[in-house]
């Protein structure tokens, strides 16, 4: 239930005044912004875009210039009258660090706050516990702040990239099956004392479809959907702008969609949800194995089979893509998204798009495009790049 006042107060600029350093601070923050989108650029084109007076504009960039958040950058000349200074964000305002946890390898990379990035790295994972894989995880993040000359405790915004959902009422990780020991309580604890109190937890598919709304196939469209079909299967769900997690931050978790069930592992149904054991790498290989495969089978030897001609392995592949059809047909009928991307080892293989959208066309009167992400191996640690640096400036240049 939502509480109000009977009388509340009213608005600043309604019918009081706002306070001076109110209105100073909103207009920083307006600059800011556009420095930010524009950089070079100069105080008269800032006074333009921001409708303010140019002695406003210099006050402003001043005192931002004094708090380190922008830099003088330069000249431009060979224009009639004075040579007008340019502005830009300073990098060593701030830093962003974006780190992925995945079952095999952790991803990390550490970007300054004018989006440049300072350092990148990847290491296979060893650690079989909890304890072990944050230990790795922390020693990630340091070597990537070593390798940038940056403390690791200069850092602004700490984003990791997860399998699961968090359970606030818990203070715990949830469907994250794939790790193990991942969803014990304290886990967050030890994170947070890694790397601060503000530290930001996102599902992994939450940012890859945050990734592909900043460098992808999703900025061009408001509302779309990024489905990963690989180790493990999930949706990112984009809508009007903006990533949509949920009343539980579960929205998009369709491997516990009850789909199919002839191909389940029950036991691994139950554990990992029925839609990824039967669609997921796994699936697949259990299915190529019912199918007749024989040796050493893998997703990858499936879908490479397949594409020489093996009917059997396209069989398998045929399946797989009818039930990835399903499920997103059971979004389109709910949200009816202008694009549906496909991402992870499957999702992305040769050939898999192409399936499913020949399935989905029978299943749905309403067709998205369906693409392919051009994404690589670093999504991940791209969308947490992207949705901490804007938790970053937030944080920055709060009122």
């Amino acid at each position: 239930m939502r509480v109000t006042s009977p009388h509340p107060s009213p608005a600043p600029g309604l019918d009081t005044a706002a306070r001076p350093g109110l209105i100073r601070a909103m207009n920083e923050q307006t600059l800011l912004g556009h420095v930010r989108r524009l950089a070079p650029v100069s105080r008269a084109e800032l006074a333009r875009l921001s409708g303010l007076s140019k002695p406003t504009v210099s006050l402003a960039l001043d005192s931002l210039e004094a708090a380190g958040l922008v830099r003088r950058a330069g000249e431009r000349t060979g224009l009639p009258g004075r040579a007008a200074r340019l502005y830009e964000v300073h990098p060593d305002a701030g830093y962003v660090l974006g780190l992925d946890i995945g079952r095999l390898y952790l991803r990390g990379a550490l970007m300054d706050l004018s989006g440049a990035i300072r350092a990148t790295e990847t290491v296979r994972v060893t650690a079989a516990s909890a304890s072990h894989r944050i230990a790795e995880l922390v020693t990630l993040g340091r070597d990537l702040c070593a390798q940038a000359g940056v403390p690791l405790d200069e850092v602004t915004q700490t984003v990791i990239g997860s399998p699961g959902v968090y359970d606030s009422g818990r203070d715990l990780i949830r469907l994250a099956e794939n790790l193990p020991g991942w969803n014990r309580p304290g886990v967050l604890t030890e994170l947070r004392a890694a790397f601060g109190p503000d530290l930001m937890l996102e599902n992994d598919i939450d940012v890859s479809a945050l990734a592909e709304r900043a460098h992808g196939h999703g900025r061009e469209v408001d509302d779309f959907a990024f489905v990963s079909v690989g180790t493990g299967i999930g949706m990112g769900l984009i809508l009007g702008g903006r990533l949509r997690r949920g009343a539980h931050g579960v929205a998009g978790e369709i491997a516990y969609l009850p789909l199919g069930e002839d191909l389940q592992d029950v036991k691994d149904a139950r554990r990992r949800g029925p839609m990824e054991s039967a669609a997921a790498a796994a699936g697949v290989v259990r299915a190529a194995r019912r199918a007749g495969m024989s040796g050493p089978i893998s997703a990858r030897r499936v879908f490479e089979a397949a594409a020489r001609g093996d009917e059997r392995a396209a069989g398998v592949v045929a399946h797989a893509a009818e039930l990835v059809a399903k499920a997103v047909c059971s979004v389109v009928m709910v949200v009816d998204p202008q694009m549906v991307v496909l991402g992870g080892g499957i999702g992305q293989a040769p050939g898999f798009a192409e399936a499913v959208t020949d399935a989905l066309r029978e299943l749905t009167p309403a067709m998205p495009e369906v693409r392919v992400s051009a994404l690589g191996k670093d999504a991940v640690v791209d969308g947490c790049l992207a949705a901490g640096l804007d938790r970053a400036w937030r944080r920055l240049t709060a009122v």
